[in-house]
């Protein structure tokens, strides 16, 4: 494995790291923490501290160290857990978030000389560091080969590193007289898995350690040398008043082949459990005290992920995930569509033949099906990678805004396609916005109204009817329509003597340019948050809808598909065309009678289901089509269902087929079409256009409007 694909690893630790501090962090800032929850996120900071020391992303280390001592002593009960302190805490999980994302390449480096500085000053005000001693300024080591000059300058070892920027723990109550002996021995492969030696040596001779000898007997000659390979071990003393779990933290990440001993005169072994690895220790003299030996296992050289500590497990349920790369998953998905298109066709082809074939293509759409939704479900994720962003949004807003918020999430782990994750995150940060600038009121407005000075912010997504529906909710003011309605009447959106509903009146604030803000701020008042919004969402195959009560809040509610790559559709024909229409809209179809269709105008029907009086919507006349049915009597009706307004009915000429179809997108093979969410191939090798209900059932509910589609 090379140096990039480990530290790949590591970034990916990282973002679980994150994930796992900032839940901790939001639990503590709750109330809802106990010990274990500092004990995990403690735990978090310091793996990434471990990783960045071993890749020499020094920045991160030494503001992850300061970060990690104030956790050290609030999980060891030397601090209280305050309101000051929490907003510290916070601030730094911010801080160091950036650094991270800087050692991607995902921005610049932060300015973290304040937050530091508040880190150094409650490090150092509630626990005082023992004194080092300082170690010689030239570092020889003793008994090299002959012939090999194994001498080094400290200065050039250090680094620049100073003893007192490591925290040695408590002093032990040991003589100062006996030190530690530490014995290390890399094996091997140690530099190809990033076990580097002399990152372990600078940070002993931090503790005070001094070297005592270098064990050269394994150097091979020149012909068996190895420009990477590690024939060297060393032995050094570090000063008996260091805590040994601040030597074993020394070693916590590097490879788990790596021999490792540390021995102290005059204390009894704790016999801890050897690992296989480990140096075989001979028994001392009778005639001196016996050494303590703490051999101590040696962890991999990226930092495992942070997760409360379990019993253990057998050894069949290790390996359970494995990481792929995104590339190949889109390659199998891809494979998997075109095995669908291919499977449509042969059963095409084979349609009139005999019953054995008829049961084989059975057997073959199962096959197809079963694969087509195992690979779908390789690529789902859970939304959390996304949930978990907003969290800091919030914080930040609260700063810039003196708003108070109390952010809920639901629904974390619903699952969806990594496609459609990617691209929602813009949608959302834009929501959020937008609820706590102009949907929360300030804690003086909010005491006013009645209300907590705190506000509510509700994320949650869940899964409904084959599709995710996620919504932002807010307990805020409501949307203004008087004030919207103006607005829009003076920028000219709308009509001056305009007579609109207030459904109609909330969209407005999707129109491009609109805003309400008073003034053009850091969060809003160019007008290109919630039209951003309702493009992104759109182009995914969703809709947006709003509810909004004034004084009470509002409710956004986002329906995506769950994947961008294939659906459930009925085939029907309008016309000499083929269309698709998504099953996840379809509530039934039925060729009806006289008496349950009632005429109510020029072209105007409505269907009786059940006592239900619903519109009938024209295909045919909506995308501009010629040579279709006209009598409702003499088509077949689709009722389907609607997140913005509820049911309606489509009027198609025939059903043909139902079965699942590959999209295709329209915008990347071709261009937008309206009323169409994408296209499609069918068995016969024709190209069918998927339709878009929501926009079809839209225009012709909300107004009149011309056919979408004109023929030339």
């Amino acid at each position: 494995m090379t140096n990039e694909e480990i530290q790949g690893i590591f970034f990916q630790e990282c973002d679980e790291g994150l994930a796992s501090a900032e839940a901790g962090l939001m639990a503590c800032r709750a109330g809802e923490h106990d010990g274990e929850t500092i004990n995990t996120v403690f735990r978090a900071v310091h793996s990434i501290k471990g990783g960045a020391g071993a890749f020499g992303f020094a920045a991160l280390q030494s503001f992850t160290h300061h970060f990690e001592t104030v956790l050290d002593l609030l999980r060891g009960g030397e601090l209280a857990l305050e309101a000051d302190l929490m907003t510290t805490l916070l601030r730094a999980f911010d801080v160091l978030s950036d650094h991270v994302a800087a050692i991607r390449g995902a921005g610049s480096a932060p300015d973290d000389a304040e937050v530091l500085a508040m880190l150094q000053a409650i490090g150092s005000g509630e626990r005082p560091r023992p004194a080092v001693q300082a170690p010689p300024e030239p570092l020889a080591v003793a008994e090299a080969a002959p012939g090999v000059d194994l001498s080094f300058d400290l200065d050039a070892l250090l680094g620049g590193l100073e003893a007192g920027d490591l925290d040695l723990g408590e002093p032990a109550a040991l003589p100062a007289t006996s030190p530690w002996r530490v014995t290390l021995r890399p094996a091997r492969g140690a530099l190809h898995n990033g076990g580097e030696p002399l990152l372990l040596l600078r940070e002993l001779v931090a503790l005070g350690g001094e070297m005592q000898s270098a064990d050269t007997s394994q150097i091979p000659t020149l012909d068996r040398f190895e420009a990477e390979g590690a024939y060297l071990g060393w032995t050094l003393t570090v000063p008996g008043h260091v805590n040994r779990a601040a030597i074993e933290e020394v070693f916590e990440f590097v490879a788990e082949d790596c021999e490792l001993r540390i021995e102290q005169d005059g204390v009894e072994p704790e016999e801890p459990p050897a690992p296989a690895n480990a140096l075989p220790v001979d028994p001392p003299p009778s005639s001196q005290p016996e050494a303590a030996t703490n051999v101590v296992p040696i962890k991999s050289a990226v930092p495992e992920p942070v997760k409360p500590v379990q019993a253990p497990v057998a050894a069949a349920t290790a390996g359970q995930t494995i990481r792929v790369d995104l590339d190949k998953l889109d390659r199998l998905v891809n494979l998997v569509g075109e095995l669908v298109i291919t499977q449509a066709m042969l059963a095409q082809q084979l349609q009139d033949c005999g019953q054995s074939a008829i049961q084989q293509l059975t057997d073959l759409d199962h096959l197809t099906r079963e694969l087509q939704d195992s690979a779908m479900s390789i690529r789902a994720q859970p939304v959390k990678s996304v949930f978990s962003r907003v969290p800091r949004i919030v914080r930040e807003l609260e700063a810039q805004t003196g708003k108070r918020v109390r952010l809920e999430l639901e629904g974390e782990a619903t699952e969806l396609d990594k496609t459609v994750i990617e691209r929602i995150g813009e949608p959302l940060t834009h929501l959020i916005r937008n609820s706590v600038d102009h949907g929360i009121e300030s804690p003086a407005d909010r005491i006013a109204a009645g209300k907590d000075p705190e506000g509510m912010v509700r994320l949650a997504a869940e899964h409904r009817s084959g599709r995710i529906i996620i919504t932002v909710e807010d307990d805020g003011k409501g949307i203004d329509r008087e004030r919207v309605l103006a607005l829009a009447v003076e920028r000219g959106i709308v009509a001056q003597d305009a007579r609109l509903t207030d459904e109609e009146i909330d969209n407005l604030i999707f129109a491009p340019g609109f805003s309400t803000a008073k003034a053009v701020s850091n969060i809003s008042g160019r007008g290109v948050g919630m039209d951003v919004v309702r493009q992104n969402v759109q182009a995914l195959g969703g809709r947006i809808a709003i509810a909004s009560t004034p004084g009470k809040g509002s409710v956004f509610t986002l329906a995506l598909p769950l994947t961008l790559a294939i659906l459930d559709g009925m085939i029907v024909s309008v016309g000499d065309q083929t269309y698709v229409i998504p099953l996840t809209h379809i509530i039934e179809s039925l060729r009806p009678s006289h008496g349950e269709v009632k005429r109510m105008g020029p072209g105007q029907h409505v269907l009786d289901v059940r006592g239900a009086y619903l519109p009938v919507l024209s295909v045919a006349d909506q995308l501009g089509l010629s040579g279709a049915a006209d009598d409702p009597t003499q088509a077949v009706l689709i009722v389907v269902e609607t997140e913005e307004f509820g049911q309606a009915v489509l009027m198609v000429d025939a059903i043909v087929d139902q079965r699942q179809v590959v999209i295709k997108s329209l915008e990347t093979n071709y261009k937008p079409v309206p009323g169409c969410a994408g296209a499609t191939i069918l068995g016969d090798g024709r190209v069918a256009l998927i339709l878009d209900v929501e926009t079809l059932v839209a225009l012709q509910i909300t107004a009149d409007e011309p056919p979408l589609l004109r023929r030339a």
